[in-house]
């Protein structure tokens, strides 16, 4: 699914913004039968509560957020593909029932359950979620026959189902669409990354390896590093040693990228320092003291490299945001 300008769209089903009366009814038929095709009901009378951020992308759809206790039941007569769909439960849990299986997904558990089955998924008080739905037609060549990966249960904090609920999560975090040559891009990382879950096929295992794991340690580490609250002083050493890789091996990661970690880093002390000035509640703020929060030592580099990145100088940026 595309929007008309060819990218592909992301949105958010929040039932907080419709009034009580409607969320059942707005809620089966918008994500229910269009999205999800499953019929939802909630369980034991519970308060309905549903705030889900959903992202398609070529052959994938993402679905993240928390919902109160509810089922999610799939007849046969809303079945029209043999997806496979990823179930993370990062708190809360549920279970899962498939045909004749049944398995309870456990908070910090996984799993990889089939599509295309008649069944229901019950979900639990305080249940926090990553969804990931396959194509089949898209994992196959790189699993052969998944039949024996479904239905067992995953550790969410092992290895490379870590890598690909991490960067599913922080693809969440983007705003807006994605263009479709990234959005294919994105694509192909998810399916490596998932093939290594799974257990890739031997000449397979080493395409993923070249292409997923790469994307999502370092996925991983622009987060980090976005989330920092104290840019001062950061280096390359310091990053490899907190994600457990070697300088080197992280300065070929950005590399493959088309940029070095020096460029990264000051890209993001100069958006921090963009947000500052422009942000009101940092109005008593001097832009010496922004540029030093932000991470800059040298006030004059700050200066220079500000305008480089903004074509504007600091103080231009913050009297266009009062006047705004």
């Amino acid at each position: 699914m595309t929007i008309d300008d060819g990218k592909f769209p992301t949105f958010r089903v929040l039932t907080d913004d419709l009034p009580v009366q409607d969320r059942l009814a707005v809620l089966r038929e918008v994500y229910g039968r269009t999205i999800l095709k499953a019929d939802l009901a909630p369980v034991d009378d519970a308060p309905l509560h549903m705030d889900m951020r959903i992202r398609l992308l070529p052959g994938i759809g993402i679905a993240t957020g928390t919902a109160s206790p509810i089922s999610v039941a799939v007849r046969s007569e809303m079945i029209d593909n043999d997806d496979v769909i990823l179930l993370a439960a990062l708190a809360g849990g549920s279970h899962m029932q498939i045909g004749s299986m049944e398995e309870s997904i456990h908070p910090g558990c996984a799993m990889f359950v089939p599509g295309g089955r008649v069944g229901a998924n019950v979900t639990r008080p305080g249940f926090s979620y990553v969804n990931v739905r396959f194509e089949r037609e898209a994992l196959q060549p790189l699993l052969g026959d998944m039949s024996r990966m479904l239905m067992r249960p995953l550790a969410v904090h092992d290895g490379p189902m870590h890598l690909l609920l991490s960067y599913a999560t922080a693809l969440q975090k983007l705003d807006g669409p994605l263009p479709g040559e990234m959005a294919r891009m994105v694509a192909t990382h998810m399916l490596d990354l998932t093939a290594l879950t799974l257990g890739a096929a031997r000449d397979a295992e080493q395409v993923a390896v070249g292409r997923g794991l790469r994307a999502a340690r370092l996925a991983a580490i622009k987060a980090d590093i976005s989330r920092r609250s104290d840019l001062r002083g950061m280096t390359a050493e310091a990053i490899a040693t907190a994600h457990k890789l070697s300088p080197r091996y992280l300065r070929k990661l950005f590399e493959g990228e088309g940029l070095s970690f020096t460029e990264f880093a000051l890209g993001q002390k100069l958006m921090r320092a963009h947000r500052m000035l422009t942000d009101p509640a940092d109005a008593r703020l001097s832009i010496t003291d922004i540029a030093y929060e932000a991470g800059f030592n040298d006030l004059s580099y700050f200066n220079r490299a500000f305008r480089r990145r903004f074509d504007a100088t600091p103080s231009e940026v913050r009297a266009a945001a009062v006047a705004a």
